[in-house]
């Protein structure tokens, strides 16, 4: 059965470079399915996977997703009710989890126990920019294994896992941050695999086989 992989366009994200990614991955590695740009939760009903970029402030993220009538519904059913595969990529990744302190305090989608915090800055350029290595914590028995090696960031926040059973990955910056949660059928990566070479394609592989 083709596959239904739909990336949701809320108005913010790198959603076309992450387009053009998932088109390349299934192309190179025979996958069937189709990749669809989408902000319709009708079109989210019939995925069998879905990617939500995002980019710039969480505040404004969430504000786009929740300006969309049943969206975070829909995106909520389709991924925690019906444990289908999904993704979140930067920002993406950070509405997952309860809430934000980016410019004031802020509730996310609350899908993995977890607070939006502030990178330390002391004597750290900031965002936290450019190539930075990822390094596997916990196995899991995650479907998605990055390998061990750099991935492309930018972002002044983190996401601090409240329970350790949900970081796959981290990464050092000041602090060890986690860059990849996961729970159960929901990943969310903090740096960019449409931006992170054949490493980050190779991620982008893993989670559409899924």
């Amino acid at each position: 059965m083709t596959k239904q992989i739909t990336i949701v366009d809320y108005g913010l994200g790198n959603i076309l470079s992450a387009q053009q990614s998932f088109i390349k991955v299934i192309k190179d590695n025979n996958i069937d399915a189709n990749i669809t740009i989408s902000n319709n939760p009708e079109i989210i009903k019939k995925s069998s996977h879905v990617v939500l970029p995002g980019q710039g402030a969480f505040e404004t993220c969430i504000k786009g997703l929740s300006n969309i009538p049943g969206m975070i519904d829909e995106l909520y059913k389709f991924a925690v009710l019906k444990k289908n595969p999904f993704l979140g990529i930067c920002v993406g990744m950070q509405l997952l989890a309860l809430d934000s302190e980016e410019n004031g305090k802020h509730k996310g989608l609350g899908w993995i126990e977890g607070h939006i915090k502030k990178l330390p800055t002391q004597n750290l350029k900031m965002p936290h920019m450019g190539w930075n290595t990822v390094k596997l914590k916990n196995n899991l028995n995650s479907h998605i294994q990055p390998k061990e090696t750099d991935y492309y960031f930018v972002h002044s926040y983190y996401f601090k896992c409240l329970n350790e059973k949900n970081i796959l990955a981290e990464t050092v910056y000041g602090i060890n941050f986690t860059s990849i949660v996961v729970k159960e059928n929901i990943y969310g990566v903090q740096f960019h695999p449409e931006k992170s070479s054949l490493q980050g394609l190779e991620i982008i592989r893993q989670f559409a086989e899924l």
